[in-house]
């Protein structure tokens, strides 16, 4: 009599749910964060008139930087995204530290967006101002964005799609309204500026179109990822540069106080559409403030949970609850990290780190695809899907515009980005003593996972 065979447990997995519009959602939500309503007057203030052309510039160079984004994504379809690339065309190290500087930076950049959140909200209720009813409040939105990202991908993408349409109907209200009342002779610039000037409002730019990194870090969880993450970079990017550049003309063409205004969209919509459109943008504000953490707390735990599913960090971050499909541990342990700085106030601190952060995304992903087309790794990687034309001209003319970013970067800057990673170094050599080199396969793989 023959004995049974025992066939092992199927392994848990993430659930695959999000499609196009979603992980365009998510990028969406990234890089229209508070700077969209709170910077407009800065531009303003540093080249006047060209500040709209300034917009649209920086729109394009970071579309050869997406575009770059997208080829490299287009190979892949597992959790991670950058650090997965890196892995991949330059070995674990180089991976580590590009997914430590994520994870890091995605953790104190939300400790950092709920405060703006909670300044927000104080204007309206003082009592969140400071104290243990800040800490409170606090407290009670990483939980329950925390919540939500622990209960399933699908919950998490209908909030972050409700939270998108929050913070675009009062953006598109605001130019649909107020293009009827510019004033053209406002637009018309008046000199060349100087290379000073474009340099600093350059920096704050490329900067404020930051976010769409993020777009391939929740691949795992995608339904077709190796069409819908380039799809979603490439949307982003063309979404936000229209509303950015949109939203310049006419707070330029309607505002004559823009350059000194602190709330410079509130402070426009108050002149054409009066007390109820100030309103309105303040709760675009707020739905942006929130949707912006909400992308924080989903992709910042995905970043830990891709380190740990490579073998880079303890199995324990990697551990998927088997009725949510959810990274359960990540989630919890990135939200609070978040919430212990976010509380503590030593996230502006921190925030420095995330400028360097980005570069060196912008940059090591950029190499990856050049590496990755090279004959080397025909055999380890799958074909791309979405190929960039042009040979090698953009992803290098990309590399180049990050690398003259970083060349104005401030000193503290580089210096809280070294230490970050040195710190990430040691950390490295901490998680890998005694294990094995972990294999790369699955990061390679084009199938589903």
């Amino acid at each position: 009599m023959s004995k049974p065979t025992l066939t092992p447990p199927a392994r848990v997995t993430l659930r695959r749910e999000l499609g196009r519009w979603d992980l365009t959602a998510i990028g969406v939500n990234q890089v229209i964060g508070g700077a969209l309503f709170a910077q407009p007057s800065l531009y303003a203030a540093s080249v006047g008139a060209w500040s709209p052309w300034m917009v649209a510039a920086t729109g394009f160079a970071s579309l050869l930087i997406a575009l770059s984004f997208a080829e490299v994504s287009s190979r892949f379809d597992a959790t991670g995204g950058p650090y997965l690339y890196m892995r991949a065309a330059f070995g674990r190290f180089a991976a580590f530290e590009m997914g430590w500087m994520l994870w890091f930076t995605r953790a104190a950049s939300w400790a950092a967006v709920i405060n703006v959140l909670a300044t927000s909200l104080a204007f309206y209720a003082p009592v969140l101002g400071s104290g243990w009813a800040r800490s409170g409040f606090i407290a009670l939105v990483i939980t329950t964005l925390a919540a939500i990202n622990i209960r399933g991908i699908r919950q998490s993408s209908l909030v972050l799609n409700t939270l998108t349409i929050g913070k675009l109907v009062p953006l598109a209200a605001f130019v649909a309204i107020g293009i009827l009342f510019i004033d053209p002779a406002r637009l018309s610039p008046q000199g060349v500026p100087t290379m000073t000037e474009l340099s600093a409002t350059g920096l704050l730019l490329i900067f404020a179109f930051g976010g769409y990194e993020v777009v391939p870090v929740p691949a795992g969880e995608a339904r077709d990822p190796r069409r819908a993450v380039p799809f979603a970079l490439v949307m982003t990017i063309a979404i936000v540069t229209l509303l950015m550049t949109l939203v310049q003309v006419v707070a330029l063409g309607t505002f004559p106080g823009l350059a000194a205004s602190k709330t410079p969209l509130a402070d426009a919509s108050l002149l054409f559409m009066g007390a109820s459109g100030a309103i309105l943008l303040t709760i675009g504000a707020v739905f942006s403030t929130t949707g912006n953490n909400m992308g924080q707390a989903l992709s910042g735990s995905r970043n830990l949970y891709a380190l740990a599913e490579q073998g880079d960090l303890p199995p324990v971050f990697a551990w998927i609850h088997p009725r949510f499909r959810t990274p359960v541990n990540a989630i919890v342990f990135t939200s609070a990290i978040a919430l212990v700085l976010a509380v503590s106030g030593r996230y502006s601190d921190l925030a420095l780190v995330s400028a360097i952060s980005r570069l060196l995304v912008y940059v090591g992903t950029c190499a990856a695809m050049l590496r990755l087309r090279s004959p080397q790794f025909v055999s380890s990687v799958v074909p791309a899907t979405f190929v960039v034309p042009f040979g090698p001209v953009i992803p290098s003319a990309a590399i180049v515009i990050a690398l003259a970013i970083l060349a104005g970067a401030r000193r503290e800057q580089l210096v809280a980005g070294a230490i970050a990673l040195v710190v990430g170094a040691i950390l490295y050599a901490i998680a890998v003593r005694g294990r094995p080199s972990a294999a790369q396969a699955p990061a390679l793989s084009g199938g589903e996972r």
